[in-house]
């Protein structure tokens, strides 16, 4: 459930290089727009993918006060995400819409299945798609322009891609996964909540984070598997803290040292590298000299023998 978020943050963090703060909005803004579709008697299919297209929206909004209002694109996504707040709840009416009776996604599988059987397998169902459709657009031209925006976007501009076009794009399909990502826990939670959106970011950025210290690669498939291992490894340490006894008042704190932990483990890395690289260099150096040393000494006992 948790991996589209982890997917819509490494699209702006990674593949744009920008931060984007619209996730703390958007996610909550999914979850609201699928929770009140559903009580009005929309199907789940069908309010998740209103949840995907209200972030995509969302995206729209930050994208256009980035590229063509020049706004920065941090201070971008913090107006983008506090107007959603006021969005959010006209939607709802309130700060917690709870589900009743409502037929949530789970519930189109077996129904000898546990709950937890089928919330794994719908988690499966719903990001195996993302990924797919990911992959397969990362490898047609549109897939290819954006990537090259973010890896250089002057060179970009030179040969012919609509840059600002391509940020909007990545700001779009990046808020609009978040925001699925938000209707498919509002669906696992049988609730929506205004507040359901803080700390979102950290979550994407933390998973994004631990996936690639798990898996690295260059390749697009792997760079997107990474970050589901990191959403389910992420999890899985919320998990173990919870049943070490951690209050879930402390997740949030909890989090972000997470979050702490995997920016400061590879800079160390770098670190420790880097000192052994010089240390290795230098004793090179030092026996180069020393050979230099005993070649010259060796030519002087020649010539005073002679």
């Amino acid at each position: 459930m948790w991996a589209p978020l982890a997917i819509g943050v490494f699209i702006t963090f990674r593949i744009l290089n920008i931060p984007d703060l619209t996730t703390e909005g958007s996610f909550p803004f999914g979850a609201a727009v699928a929770v009140s579709l559903m009580l009005k008697g929309q199907s789940a299919i069908v309010v998740s993918l209103a949840g995907f297209i209200a972030g995509c929206l969302a995206g729209l909004v930050t994208g256009i006060l980035d590229t063509k209002l020049h706004i920065p694109s941090l201070l971008a996504g913090i107006l983008t995400m506090t107007g959603l707040y006021s969005i959010n709840m006209h939607i709802m009416g309130k700060s917690n819409v709870p589900l009743l009776n409502e037929k949530v996604l789970t519930e189109y599988l077996p129904v000898g299945w546990s709950l937890d059987i089928q919330t794994i397998v719908l988690g499966v169902i719903v990001t195996g798609i993302v990924v797919t459709l990911l992959y397969l657009m990362f490898k047609t031209r549109l897939g290819l322009s954006l990537m090259a925006t973010g890896n250089n976007k002057d060179m970009s501009a030179a040969n012919g891609i609509n840059t600002d076009g391509m940020i909007i794009f990545g700001y779009m399909i990046s808020n609009g996964f978040i925001a699925l990502s938000g209707a498919l826990i509002a669906q696992s939670n049988g609730y929506a909540d205004i507040g359901m959106g803080i700390g979102t970011i950290v979550i994407g950025l933390a998973s994004v984070l631990v996936g690639e210290i798990f898996l690295r690669g260059h390749n697009i498939l792997t760079r997107l598997i990474a970050m589901i291992v990191g959403a389910i490894v992420y999890r899985l340490l919320l998990t173990v803290a919870m049943e070490l006894g951690f209050p879930p008042d402390d997740l949030k704190i909890l989090s972000a040292v997470i979050l702490v932990i995997v920016i400061c483990v590879p800079i160390i890395q770098n670190r420790i590298r880097t000192k052994r690289q010089l240390k290795k260099y230098l004793e090179q150096m030092e026996d180069n000299d020393d050979e230099g040393i005993t070649g010259e000494t060796s030519t002087e006992s020649i010539l005073s023998r002679d």
